[in-house]
């Protein structure tokens, strides 16, 4: 293999411009990114180049000024400054830099939908305008500019159809021998000819006398005369007139179509009492964070409101939310009490989409979950309720809130249970939340 081969084959692998993103939910750099912005880090690949050593520019025959002459002793070549290191050949202590791919969360959900299989279709619940959709309705009054003109015209072509009749087959039906203008009439009317009495009796005097007796029957006449059809006629001699009435006249106007704005909030809830260790905050992270660029992107306007309990539960700033760490009991039911509060005040249920989405290691305060938690979930409506249990190593002994949420919904839609106890569960979880919400 040659080195232009080489190099098209590092220059392939550089192409593939970032991490799956699965890889980057589970075990990337959240960190890097903010509610607007997502950095994805890219598989950097240098390709390969000649170097040359910086010891070799100096020396004779280099054309610049104070060369030395010939035969002069140019000493021993020098090492050059290492811009990119430290002096005496110390290791650098500066990091590398990384390039990072960007996307809004527009495309973050996009790509996770693809990624998961997911197809979420965000729900309107506010009107904010209504706004003049297509030309769609039809009313009988209107200006003149607004008259479905093609409309009145099909209408005034069908009646043209219908009515139109042979009047020179008719008039043969005239010369019948002993022939009066009721039986022509009659006769014209079983034979499908949609002539009025009153032409008949019209046109009568047209005939000569002479020409009364030309047929013996009526039978006799329609055996030796050709009857031509409407649309035969129109291609022989065109369309002269159309038959239009005003009640055939419509007049287009815009159908009216109310515009709703797709307005969500999501309340996140985090147990920040002692129980809840480094490693189980990293995956309630790892889990509600691309949660939020998820819906972010979904929705016209996303909200969020973060709320971190213990015994007690309080209302915190997006940057606290993870971080935060309290060393007391716990009463999840404390989170579900005020998260009930902010929504009723902030947010009410006409107008917004809500998610509430809690996690935690499932440990609560007895008989908290069924006496409180389970009646406050139900009694907050929401697009879906979501708890994550995070418990690395699988669920301890003491941890039962998410069973009992469980065993508590487990008959009603609207809500799911979750269990994450490693970084490879998140996406899993991410999945069976919005799935949920998606049927």
């Amino acid at each position: 293999m040659g080195l232009r081969e080489d190099l098209d084959r590092f220059r392939e692998v550089g192409e593939r411009r970032r991490e799956d993103l699965k890889e980057f939910i589970r075990y990337g750099d959240l960190g890097g990114s903010g509610p607007d912005s997502i950095r994805v880090r890219i598989k950097v690949v240098d390709l390969p180049e000649f170097a040359y050593d910086p010891r070799d520019r100096g020396g004779v025959g280099q054309g610049q000024d104070g060369t030395p002459d010939v035969g002069q002793p140019v000493g021993q070549p020098q090492p050059a400054d290492d811009e990119d290191g430290d002096e005496d050949g110390d290791p650098g202590e500066d990091g590398a830099d990384h390039e990072y791919y960007e996307m809004d969360p527009e495309e973050f959900a996009e790509e996770l939908d693809e990624e998961l299989g997911l197809d979420l279709e965000p729900k309107g619940k506010e009107v904010v305008e209504e706004v003049e959709g297509d030309f769609t309705e039809l009313t009988r009054a209107g200006p003149n500019s607004t008259l479905d003109f093609e409309r009145l015209f099909k209408q005034g072509l069908k009646r043209k159809l219908a009515m139109d009749f042979d009047e020179e087959f008719v008039r043969e039906a005239m010369r019948v021998a002993g022939a009066t203008p009721g039986e022509v009439f009659r006769w014209c009317r079983e034979e499908n000819v949609l002539v009025s009495r009153a032409w008949i009796e019209d046109q009568w005097d047209s005939i000569p006398d002479e020409e009364r007796g030309r047929w013996e029957s009526f039978e006799a006449m329609a055996e030796r005369v050709e009857r031509t059809t409407t649309l035969e006629r129109i291609r022989r001699e065109g369309l002269r007139e159309v038959p239009f009435r005003r009640e055939d006249e419509r007049y287009r106007h815009p159908e009216v179509i109310e515009e709703t704005e797709k307005n969500v909030v999501v309340v996140n809830i985090r147990d920040v009492s002692g129980s809840m260790r480094e490693q189980k905050r990293e995956l309630v992270e790892r889990t509600f964070t691309p949660l939020d660029w998820y819906l972010t992107g979904k929705y016209d306007r996303a909200e969020f409101v973060y709320i971190a309990h213990d015994a007690e539960a309080w209302e915190v700033d997006r940057e606290d939310f993870f971080g935060i760490r309290s060393g007391g009991g716990t009463r999840i039911s404390a989170a579900y009490d005020l998260a009930a509060e902010i929504l009723n005040e902030r947010y009410p249920w006409t107008e917004w989409n809500r998610y509430v989405f809690a996690a935690g290691d499932s440990e609560n305060s007895s008989n908290d979950t069924r006496d409180n938690v389970v009646p406050l979930m139900e009694s907050i409506p929401a697009n879906l309720h979501a708890y994550v249990e995070t418990q690395p190593g699988g669920t301890a002994i003491n941890a039962t809130h998410a069973e009992e949420v469980e065993r508590a919904f487990e008959d009603r839609g609207g809500v799911v249970v979750t269990y994450v106890s490693e970084p490879a569960d998140v996406t899993d979880a991410i999945y069976d939340i919005l799935s949920t919400e998606d049927q």
